[in-house]
């Protein structure tokens, strides 16, 4: 049996779960869905798949975390805040808990190079199968690794002024992505219309000008190509599947995907089934009713493996429990540790061990280096 990869998740809700769905990222998983299963506030109560001792098994040492919060106007019909000081206030507060977590050795932010380039070192060279190292030598005594994370935004409504968006980036703000669901203050998203407007044009170039990188993810597809003409920087798709396969706007059509590619991006595989199949009916659906399984994705991959000519344009980012659990993932999924099956399905189909590696981790490590520089 070969030994498990090293995983590079490029998004994950950490703090959102934790502060909005008040969930100790430290507790077991089992022990997170115990204490849920009389809970009815939220959709996917007791079936969370992430939490940093189920990251660890799964040797998920990296991630892209994200920060959200929502400016929703009167009568807006998406959750959010009153204002845009509030959202940002939310951020901040997100911005804490990572903090926090820092402090408690589970979690260590990621910068620049150097950083990140010590964090695999830590993880590649000591870990244990069950993600801990034996860093006490005289008495053999386990201790977590901490889990490294980028930080990112995901919709920009929060950003006040351009002036906090380079107070964001001084507090390690790395990645940005314009929008989330329907409209925004500076970009259009998922189920929305529209072109980017002038203060999202404003926000771009700031963004470039920082070396903030762009997640073209949520996009609208008007807003996609207009930040594409405005942004020349470094751009991902961080949770970003294909139209052909899953047919619906939050996917990306094959011209943007190989605008992505051509721009040297990389896409991020999501394990949201309505992301990865067709005909999903929120709230409706089960996997089971499709029998899906974790294989789907390899055929996202194949597809994007094929407009690019390469496996060098493609990653994970699986989005688990971004507003989900486990009743909207794939059957063979119960925790984000079975990402592990991934490298052999992807095995079987042929692609080679450094391509497998590539897709695990490594892609997206080389897009950060070069980007870092």
């Amino acid at each position: 049996m070969s030994e498990p990869s090293f995983i590079f998740d490029v998004h994950l809700d950490l703090s959102m779960n934790a502060l909005e769905w008040n969930r100790d990222q430290r507790w077991s998983q089992e022990r997170i869905r115990r204490w849920e299963q009389f809970m009815k506030d939220k959709v996917d109560r007791g079936n969370n798949t992430v939490c940093f001792p189920e990251m660890r098994r799964g040797r998920i040492g990296l991630c892209v975390a994200t920060q959200i919060g929502r400016y929703s106007p009167y009568f807006h019909r998406l959750p959010g805040w009153n204002s845009p000081e509030q959202a940002w206030a939310q951020t901040q507060g997100q911005l804490a808990w990572y903090r926090e977590m820092e402090a408690q050795g589970e979690m260590v932010q990621i910068r620049n190079t150097e950083q990140l380039n010590k964090h695999l070192d830590l993880w590649m060279k000591s870990p244990c199968d069950d993600g801990t190292a034996y860093v006490v030598e005289s008495r053999k005594q386990p201790a977590h690794l901490p889990i490294g994370y980028i930080l990112s935004l995901e919709g920009a409504d929060s950003i006040v002024t351009l002036k906090h968006l380079e107070r964001a980036y001084a507090d390690g703000l790395r990645a940005l992505g314009p929008a989330h669901y329907g409209p925004g203050r500076y970009a259009h998203g998922t189920d929305a219309q529209g072109p980017l407007s002038p203060e999202g044009k404003d926000l771009l170039k700031e963004m470039q000008r920082l070396g903030i990188i762009l997640d073209v993810t949520h996009l609208c597809d008007e807003c996609f190509w207009d930040a594409l003409d405005v942004y020349d920087g470094p751009l991902w798709a961080s949770h970003q599947n294909c139209r052909t396969l899953a047919p619906w706007n939050r996917q990306f059509a094959d011209d943007q995907i190989k605008a992505v590619v051509e721009r040297g991006g990389i896409l991020g595989m999501a394990f949201d089934a309505i992301m990865m199949v067709p005909g999903w009916m929120h709230l409706r659906s089960k996997p089971a009713d499709f029998q899906l399984k974790i294989e789907r994705i390899c055929e996202h991959i194949d597809h994007i493996c094929q407009i690019a000519g390469n496996a060098k344009h493609v990653g994970i980012g699986t989005d688990l429990d971004g507003g989900y659990g486990n009743e909207q993932t794939p059957m063979d999924m119960n925790s984000i540790a079975d990402l592990q099956v991934l490298p052999g399905l992807l095995r079987k189909r042929g692609y080679s061990e450094a391509d497998i590696q590539g897709i695990m981790w490594r892609n997206f490590v080389d897009f950060l280096r070069k980007t870092w520089g």
